[in-house]
């Protein structure tokens, strides 16, 4: 790598890190977005947060706070850190889903970053039936091996590490195998035109090549936030009320008791 390479990488790492990307949430609960909340905005549906690769669900807290404050019922995946086997984790999910779905009596929203938007978008195309919508943070549902910074190299320790009987983690099928065959296949096919979905994305994400999250089915929208500072960001907060708001006036019907 050349050296302006190396600066590159060092200056990617360093904005990507979790305590850089902490020093934003001053700035959005001081923004309107966050002070200007509206509880009837949500009418009580429900919103399932899924976290991103090793993040686990502290990383969308504050996301659910701000839901919670605008008349959602949002609910953490409680999927760990994200860091296992991917069928296994969309099993999880999708089992989760039918459960939020069934305590706030309908379709519920996905809402994921990272690796937890890819999750949730399998999810949600294997039942449409319990999604009301699909939010994805600075996902690479492209292709998610086209993660930078080490991501894919810690993946890969960690595949190494499942091989070595250590339960719980990614393995080796979910990078060469039917297990990244199949899911790479599911996230480059069509969601259903009924399912509004939306994919934030980034150029000054150094995690997440931005061209990778731009997905053909969904309304792709650009912030300006690295990729660790996403759901801290004050603009996709304002892009989200109004989108959720139509998503909530869809005159579906709920789910049979």
């Amino acid at each position: 790598m050349s050296i302006s390479g190396l600066v590159d990488t060092a200056r990617g790492f360093a904005r990507e890190q979790a305590v850089v990307a902490a020093l934003g949430v001053p700035t959005l609960l001081r923004h309107p977005v966050w002070r200007v909340a509206d509880p009837e905005l949500g009418g009580g549906a429900g919103v399932l947060l899924v976290p991103g690769f090793g993040a686990g669900d502290s990383g969308l807290a504050l996301t659910g706070k701000w839901l919670a404050a605008r008349g959602f019922r949002p609910t953490p995946a409680r999927i760990g850190l994200n860091v296992g086997c991917t069928s296994t984790l969309v099993d999880q999910v999708e089992l989760r889903l039918a459960e939020h779905a069934r305590l706030t009596g309908g379709p519920v929203v996905l809402l994921g970053q990272s690796r937890g938007g890819a999750l949730a978008r399998l999810v949600a195309a294997r039942r449409p039936d319990l999604v009301r919508g699909l939010v994805m943070l600075g996902s690479p549902v492209l292709d998610l091996l086209g993660a930078r910074l080490g991501v894919i190299t810690i993946a890969r320790l960690l595949a190494r590490l499942s091989a070595l009987g250590v339960k719980g983690l990614l393995d080796d099928d979910c990078f060469r195998g039917d297990c990244y065959t199949t899911h790479s296949q599911a996230l480059r096919a069509a969601l259903p035109e009924s399912m509004p979905a939306v994919a934030f994305y980034s150029r000054n994400d150094a995690i997440a090549p931005w061209r990778l999250c731009l997905d053909p089915y969904a309304t792709c929208v650009e912030v300006a936030s690295t990729h660790t500072g996403m759901a801290f960001d004050p603009a996709v907060y304002s892009t989200l009320g109004p989108l959720l708001a139509s998503w909530q006036a869809d005159d579906r019907q709920p789910l049979a008791a």
